[in-house]
């Protein structure tokens, strides 16, 4: 899958921008705070319906505008060209066209135009919370299973009316048969989005292993582990376990909403013991491996978003990452950073065709 155009009105700090994109590398440069990355989330957009950084739609409007709008122009295995569009107003609700039909709903949207995006925000992965982990799963599992997706929707929308019943009964009694309604509707949903997690990791822990390996050229083991808030026993006997705690707390302390993955090199936990060069192998051979996994579900090569992740790296680091991404099982790749020599020297010998943008103070010019 290519993107062959894209077009971005108000957009950040982006007030226009028209792009005629190379189907090899497109490098955009300069310095910090121009709107290189901003660039990158309007292409984020188009595959996910939102922004990679967790964003509202009303913060990615720019300043003084009403609206934003990005479009792309996408040529999908077989010659077919896709044209979508996402445009939000304020007071409005968002609008995501495909070949000018509105979609009803956007999760209908998610997985056609398969994407993988890599930037420094990906060291929550490891530092940060049980929610970065699981996003990232759910986030991968979502791009090709739509009925996994469909589960996650439902069940967040189930949790959302069981903790509001929790928060309606403080100082009352609590409506337990409301309650197991709920508790069943989360079950059925916690037990298919379980299962769909364990297959997940079971093969994909394995490509993850392979990219690590070829990226930092070591013998260090790496693993991925599946850490479920629900040891033993069903999810409907766990929530049923919890009611009084949830009484007291108010909110559902059990489920697959706190689940959590858990990253280990050589036995130990990598947020504890890892140096800031294996962290960022381990990043990104994960997101690589997530690239793998996708084209292999889909049929259909992702596009790799690379935002300044050569900076801190060391030269044998960065020639590795480029000697995969440059790889034939790699797609189109956009990478963003501040220096234009250090890229120069990056592609030196990748065969693939590149084109170079200029970014500052928001706008977006190609290198002649």
């Amino acid at each position: 899958m290519i993107l062959k155009e894209l077009h971005i009105v108000n957009f950040k700090n982006i007030a226009e921008a028209s792009l005629d994109l190379s189907e090899g590398f497109n490098c955009f440069v300069g310095r910090n705070g121009v709107g290189k990355t901003n660039v990158l989330d309007a292409v984020y957009h188009l595959s996910m319906c939102k922004s990679f950084f967790g964003l509202s739609d009303q913060q990615n409007i720019r300043h003084g505008e009403a609206f934003f709008m990005v479009q792309g122009v996408y040529a999908r295995e077989g010659g077919d060209e896709v044209e979508v569009c996402y445009a939000m107003k304020r007071g409005q609700k968002k609008v995501l066209k495909k070949n000018g039909k509105v979609y009803s709903r956007l999760s209908e949207h998610v997985g056609l135009l398969p994407l993988v995006m890599i930037a420094p925000e990906d060291a929550l992965l490891i530092d940060g919370g049980s929610e970065e982990r699981r996003r990232l799963m759910d986030g991968i599992i979502s791009q090709y299973n739509r009925e996994y997706l469909y589960q996650l929707i439902r069940y967040n929308r189930v949790l959302a009316q069981r903790n509001a019943l929790l928060r309606g009964a403080e100082g009352k009694r609590l409506d337990g048969e409301m309650l197991e309604a709920w508790d069943g509707q989360l079950a059925e949903s916690g037990e298919e989005i379980m299962r769909e997690r364990r297959r997940f990791l079971e093969e994909f822990t394995g490509m993850f292993r392979r990219y690590y390996e070829a990226l930092s050229l070591s013998r260090e083991e790496v693993e991925l582990a599946y850490k479920p808030s629900v040891g033993t026993g069903s999810l409907l006997e766990a929530f049923r376990a919890s009611w009084e705690r949830d009484r007291v707390l108010m909110y559902t302390t059990t489920g697959i909403h706190r689940d959590d993955l858990s990253f280990s090199i050589g036995a130990y936990p990598i947020k504890k013991l890892g140096s800031q060069g294996q962290k960022k192998t381990f990043l990104v051979a994960l997101k690589l491996a997530q690239y793998a996994w996708l084209a292999r579900m889909t049929g259909v090569k992702p596009l790799l978003l690379l935002d300044d992740i050569f900076d801190k790296l060391d030269a044998d680091r960065v020639a590795q990452i480029v000697q995969v991404v440059g790889q034939e099982a790699f797609g189109q790749v956009f990478i963003t950073d501040t220096h234009r020599e250090r890229l120069d020297e990056i592609l030196r010998l990748q065969e693939s065709p590149c084109r170079f943008f200029t970014v500052e103070g928001g706008e977006v010019r190609v290198e002649q």
